[in-house]
This record gives C-alpha cells, structure tokens and sequence, in this order.
C-alpha cells in the first residue's frame, strides 16, 4: 500500500491523517498560514478560541473584566509570537489553554499587587441573600464566591476543580509542593463552602 506524500509546508504541524474532518482540516490550514504570517489566518484562530481563553482569564482574575481582557491580549499576543513552536503534537486549543495559563501565571509572578479581593464581612449589604430564586442567581454567587479567595486559594481551586490539572502539575507551575496546593485547595472548598451557605 502506498501512501501519498505529504506537503513540506506541513513539517510544522505534522502530516494530516486522512479520516480527518474538513473543520479540522480547515483549523490546521489556519494555523499553517498564520506560522507562515498571515495575519486574517491568525484572526480566523483568535475568533474561533478567544471566548474560551477570556472565560478561562476572567475565572483566573477574580472574574474582574479589566485585568481578564488584559491578560487575554496578552495571551493572544504571546500566541502570535510563539506560533512557531506549535507542533501540532496536541489540539491546538490545549496548546492556547496552557499558554494562557502559564502567561498568568508569569504575571502572577512580576506582579507585586494583590489582585484577590476580599469582602469585609461586616458589610452584609453584598452579601447574596439566603433565598437564591434561579441557577443563574447561584451560579452568580459561586462566581462571587471565587473571586473573594485569597490569591493561592483561587488559583488552586480554579486549576484543579474548573481547569482539571492534577495537583502536581499545578505545584510545578506555581513553584510551590504537592501539600501547598493540596492544603490552599482544602481551604478553597471550606471558604467556598462557608460562603455559599449564608
């Protein structure tokens, strides 16, 4: 059985499988084009992945909008630069994912303000009240619940229980041991716990 050749302009992403599908087939021409420089290829990716990437931000910044709409450029600026190194070894929206991730993290790093917030509990006027009418008006408090924890609390929370990275993936990005990630990620679900309950 002979096999077809492959294309040079394709060692960057590697070769495309013949069951693939056209949407597939479509993102990998995308992506080729943009490693190549084209700028309309490269916004066809940022329209097709910028809604995940900003609600993945926006949950890492404390949902404040501001600082997920910059770290979304960011993001999207570090892709366009780092382009060249896609592979194509995994789906290319697992690539941005990390990427956005480590960008906040190396943020996080140089960044000297604290960014979580927390509500003085003697203004009960913020506070959700007891009866919570919709799944939108609960889903609204988790949100706000999130937001409220302490930065390494957050951050293991989001990682592990939005995101699904494994406890020693998120020790390793965030320089910290398996029992910090572990102990921050306890205090998150207390927290989250007490706070959902009032």
């Amino acid at each position: 059985m002979k096999l077809s050749a492959v294309a040079s302009d394709t060692d960057t992403i590697g070769p495309l499988p013949s069951t693939i599908g056209e949407d597939k087939a479509a993102a990998l021409d995308s992506i080729r084009r943009a490693q190549s420089g084209d700028v309309d290829a490269f916004e066809l990716l940022y329209r097709e992945h910028s809604g995940r990437i900003y609600a993945l931000c926006l949950r890492l910044k404390s949902g404040d909008t501001s600082d997920a709409t910059e770290l979304m450029q960011d993001v999207f600026v570090r892709a366009w630069r780092r382009l060249s190194t896609f592979r194509g070894e995994c789906a290319f929206a697992s690539w941005l994912h990390r990427l956005a991730v480590n960008t906040m993290l190396e943020n996080a790093r140089t960044d000297n303000r604290r960014n979580a917030r927390v509500l003085p509990m003697d203004d009960t006027s913020r506070l959700a009240g007891a009866v919570r009418s919709s799944g939108v008006e609960l889903k609204m408090d988790m949100e706000n619940a999130i937001a409220t924890l302490p930065k390494g609390a957050r951050l293991a929370f989001v990682l592990h229980d939005v995101e699904g990275y494994q406890h020693q993936e998120i020790a390793e990005q965030l320089g910290v041991s398996v029992g910090t990630v572990k102990a921050q990620l306890h205090r998150a679900r207390r927290l989250l716990r007490e706070r959902l309950e009032r």
